[in-house]
């Protein structure tokens, strides 16, 4: 709620306690003006009220250069009108040319634009009093620039070199053909977790593209009405499917943290490339280096994605931008970065700002990452999907990618068809 320091009843056509309304008053001043026509006068004079002196651009009246200038982007610190001074400069209603002294609309909207109108709230505190944030604009000028254009060319990018490396390398097979045996490589749980996670995140990915995107081409496919429906759905579907995808986080943790720790084959693996650029496959347990990657990316990025998105639903009582920075402060990285000090004060709309950013960002760099892992395991590689699809591999694939895996599999059967004891 807008108040303005002028008395309420100037607004309402109530001008001096115990005088008439308003349309009372201007019938009174009419019949004045006829009584005086006859009246002589070469001797009458006008007189200046005292506060019937005009308000001038040093008071703070925007002027048409101010307007110029602002639109050119060469304004400075614009003046504000003091609405208590220009109220006290005004004329009265009685006065020649007279005003009720109240601001106009423009002045209103002036003082939320450059925040100095008094605005009351009844929760929030002071950062809840911004209408308008005018240091805004450098959020949407980067949104709408370099985040949708270097956004957009990394993931087309990504798209395009997988094009050309299947071109050239074609789909790997399995080096001795399917055997025809298989074995389980994931249960039921662990499939579930799995296609949670990416289920939820390919309907998060596309809506969320469809929010950024969507003003700037989609818009002109679908109409306003249609985008302003598509929009409306996705931004429900996001905002409820986020939380299938943090439940799937933390069950793809919890079941495979343990087999996607750092071990010494990781290392041989990463220098014989996977087996990708070459002919055979190094050893591997269940869970290779390049899926140990592939697990911590999305471990860490999901996780990112995952709590700047739950500040985004919940600024008020989960800001997570100012405490970092402050941090960041204390141990120096704006000094070993020569930058300055991050801002370590933020007003929420300023907080939501950086967390965009930062949700966008990372959900970028995690797309480019899924995309692959998605080529991966459906075009690029004989035999993976079935890992995911039915949790039973071939035998010959799993030797193929995983023979430690295979060889432990194989040693805990011998160890377990030794310890049963014979009929």
């Amino acid at each position: 709620m807008v108040t303005r320091t002028a008395d309420k009843r100037a607004a309402t056509g109530w001008h001096r306690r115990g005088t008439l309304p308003g349309h009372a008053a201007r019938l009174l001043v009419l019949l004045a003006a006829l009584l005086c026509l006859g009246a002589p006068a070469a001797d009458a004079q006008y007189v200046r009220p005292p506060g019937d002196e005009p308000v001038t651009a040093e008071q703070g009246r925007q002027t048409l250069a101010d307007i110029i200038a602002r639109q050119k982007g060469e304004a400075g610190e614009r003046p504000h009108r003091d609405w208590d001074t220009a109220q006290g400069n005004a004329a009265g209603i009685g006065a020649t040319l007279g005003t009720r002294g109240g601001p106009s609309d423009a002045e209103v909207w002036e003082a939320l634009r450059f925040g100095t109108a008094e605005v009351n709230v009844s929760a929030g505190g002071e950062p809840a009093r911004v209408v308008i944030q005018d240091g805004g604009m450098w959020w949407l000028e980067f949104r709408e620039g370099p985040l949708r254009t270097y956004g957009g060319y990394l993931l087309l990018g990504t798209i395009a070199l997988l094009a050309i490396f299947f071109a050239i390398r074609g789909r790997i097979r399995i080096a001795k053909g399917k055997s025809g045996e298989t074995i389980q490589r994931f249960d039921g749980l662990e499939r579930f977790s799995h296609w949670l996670i990416a289920g939820s995140f390919v309907l998060l990915a596309f809506t969320g593209l469809i929010e950024l995107f969507g003003r700037g081409g989609l818009m002109e496919l679908t109409g306003k009405e249609g985008y302003a429906t598509l929009a409306r759905v996705s931004k429900v579907i996001h905002t409820n499917v986020a939380w299938a995808f943090i439940i799937g986080l933390v069950m793809i943790f919890v079941l495979w943290v343990h087999h996607n720790l750092p071990a010494r084959e990781d290392l041989n693996w990463i220098l014989k490339g996977g087996g990708i650029v070459g002919k055979h496959h190094p050893p591997a347990k269940k869970f290779n280096a390049g899926q140990k990657l592939i697990f911590w990316s999305v471990i860490l990025f999901g996780g990112s994605i995952a709590v700047s998105g739950v500040s985004l639903l919940f600024p008020y009582e989960l800001p997570m931008f100012a405490k970092t920075f402050e941090i960041l402060n204390n141990i120096g990285v704006p000094e070993l970065l020569d930058m300055q000090p991050f801002p370590a004060q933020l007003a929420v709309q300023e907080e939501m700002q950086f967390a965009q950013l930062w949700h966008a960002i990372v959900g970028f760099v995690l797309m480019a990452i899924i995309i692959a892992h998605i080529y991966i395991g459906s075009i690029g590689m004989e035999g993976a999907f079935a890992a995911m699809g039915s949790g039973q591999v071939d035998v010959n694939w799993a030797t193929d990618h995983h023979s430690l895996w295979v060889e432990k599999l194989r040693e805990d059967e011998k160890t377990r068809a030794a310890a049963t004891p014979a009929e």
